[in-house]
Order: C-alpha cells, then sequence, then structure tokens
C-alpha cells in the first residue's frame, strides 16, 4: 500500500488538527513530535499498516502480547533493524489506542485475553524508550524523538484526544465538517 502524501487532503487535515492542538491548545513547540504524531495518525488510516506485523504464517498480529512474543520467536526472519522496527511499532500501536481510541481498549482487551493484562501506556512507553536505544540520530525517525516520545507519553495520549474531539466535532480550522472532506 502506497503512503498518503503530505499535499493529500488527509494528511493535510491531521496535520493541520495535531498542530493546533499542540501548538495552540497545549503550547507544546516541538515540530518533530506533532509531525511525527500527523504521520501516526494517517498512516494507521490503512488498516493493514495498524496491523503491519505478521506472525510466520502471515496472519497479521493485532495483540501487544503477540508482538512481543515475536521479538523472542527465533523462527521470523530478523534484519538487522528487526527489534527496533517492532517496538517502534508497539510504540505507535499503544499510542494511537490509547490516545484515539481509549474506549476500545475493554473491547480489545476481551477479544484478545492476552491483552488483558497489559498496561498500554507503560508499554507504549517501554517500547519507545527501547527504539531509542536501538537508533541513533542517523536513524528515521532518531533516537531523540523516541526518548521524547517516551518521557512525554501521557502527554501526546492526552493531546490525541483532543484531536478526535477536533475531528469528531468538524474541522476547527476551516469549520468544514471532517466527514465533508472525506467523501
Amino acid at each position: 500500500m502506497e503512503p498518503i502524501r503530505p499535499q493529500h487532503t488527509l494528511h493535510r487535515l491531521f496535520a493541520g488538527l495535531v498542530e493546533n492542538t499542540f501548538y495552540s491548545e497545549l503550547g507544546v513547540c516541538d515540530p518533530d513530535v506533532v509531525d511525527y504524531l500527523a504521520g501516526l495518525l494517517v498512516d494507521f488510516v490503512h488498516v493493514d499498516r495498524l496491523y503491519r506485523l505478521r506472525d510466520l504464517k502471515g496472519r497479521r498480529l493485532e495483540q501487544v502480547a503477540e508482538m512481543l512474543a515475536a521479538l523472542a520467536d527465533d523462527r521470523l526472519p530478523h534484519a538487522e533493524d528487526h527489534d527496533r522496527v517492532v517496538h517502534k511499532h508497539i510504540g505507535d500501536y499503544a499510542l494511537f489506542w490509547t490516545g484515539v481510541y481509549p474506549e476500545s481498549l475493554r473491547a480489545i482487551r476481551r477479544r484478545h485475553f492476552s491483552d488483558h493484562l497489559i498496561d498500554y501506556v507503560a508499554q507504549g512507553k517501554r517500547s519507545y524508550a527501547i527504539a531509542s536505544e536501538l537508533s541513533d540520530e542517523d536513524t528515521r525517525p532518531p533516537s531523540s524523538l523516541f526518548r521524547r516520545l517516551s518521557e512525554q507519553f501521557e502527554f501526546c495520549v492526552h493531546g490525541l484526544g483532543i484531536v478526535r474531539r477536533g475531528w469528531e466535532s468538524g474541522d476547527p480550522l476551516s469549520c468544514k465538517r471532517t466527514t465533508d472532506l472525506l467523501y
């Protein structure tokens, strides 16, 4: 699946909502974090990207517990940066669900018993911290960004909740309904 280009309406919508929320409402002046969060929302529009990790049989991994188990599975092919990619994805996945759809976590935990005891906030922070240790400043995203995402995880969760309320109520930047932009 091809990534959504920065000029696409959806990308501009999420970038505007995230920028407005973090810069204006929350007073966070960290363009790298803001850009990352907008990119995360755009990326996870495609369900294939939300569930990009697969097991040996090609089934998508929908539980954080399964994703963590994949890290220890020696049967899976491991590229040089495999652990960093998996920890990045776990951090992204946990941030997305806790920030954008926290009410869905109860359903996820009921449906996937192995995630029942996982604290998504703690695991998201931990995975971003590990991704930071497995990265350097030349990797994309750089280690310093993962470190900030780990340290500010709860704040990002709060901000993404505000972003969601913004798109549900309509685009505050143009007073158009979000659904009018999408359909």
